[in-house]
């Protein structure tokens, strides 16, 4: 394990008023850092499951594409809201087993503007951080929303081959209540 770094989460929410779903990591490798959006790790298969379940083979437009600007894009038009459960946190590299002083983001505001009826958590981490510091939150503020625990799609499961990750992703978001592809 490399040294600990305090980091600020650095890139805000994504969703607007269509979004259905708010997928939640732990926090954003330093790849994704770097630039400044969700899941930008070359070997982080985050993007090929959604572009697996969401792209319409019938318009070679809707891909998700390289670039933070065409998944953000493709998120939204797929009803998809993307964030972190950690706002800041001292972390080793992307080690998510390294995780301490955790400060967790506020849900609340996209929880009460945008449609979402399900909460995904992508990893051990985020699901443990979720029910350990989200949870108790919106309970208080009397928001009941379900949260699905999900695998990570990190290249540290390496165990879990893409279409394992795609079959759990699609029964997740069918179960939501979303359409994707079979």
């Amino acid at each position: 394990m490399g040294a600990m770094t305090h980091v600020e989460h650095g890139a805000g929410p994504v969703w607007d008023a269509r979004s259905r779903v708010l997928v939640l990591g732990s926090m954003p490798s330093p790849k994704s850092r770097e630039a400044a959006f969700y899941y930008m790790h070359p070997r982080n298969r985050f993007w090929p499951v959604m572009e697996a379940l969401f792209a319409d083979s019938g318009n070679p437009a809707d891909t998700v594409g390289d670039d933070a600007g065409s998944r953000r894009m493709f998120a939204l038009r797929h009803g998809i809201a993307l964030w972190d459960v950690i706002a800041s946190c001292d972390i080793a590299g992307a080690s998510d087993a390294s995780i301490r002083n955790v400060v967790p983001n506020d849900l609340t505001p996209i929880l009460r503007a945008a449609p979402i009826g399900a909460v995904f958590t992508t990893g051990a981490k985020a699901a443990q951080l979720y029910r350990r510091l989200i949870a108790p939150r919106l309970d208080a503020q009397g928001i009941r929303i379900d949260m699905t625990p999900l695998p990570s799609t990190s290249p540290a499961n390496a165990s879990m081959r893409l279409p394992d990750l795609i079959d759990a992703y699609r029964a997740a978001f069918l179960d939501a209540g979303m359409t994707v592809n079979r």
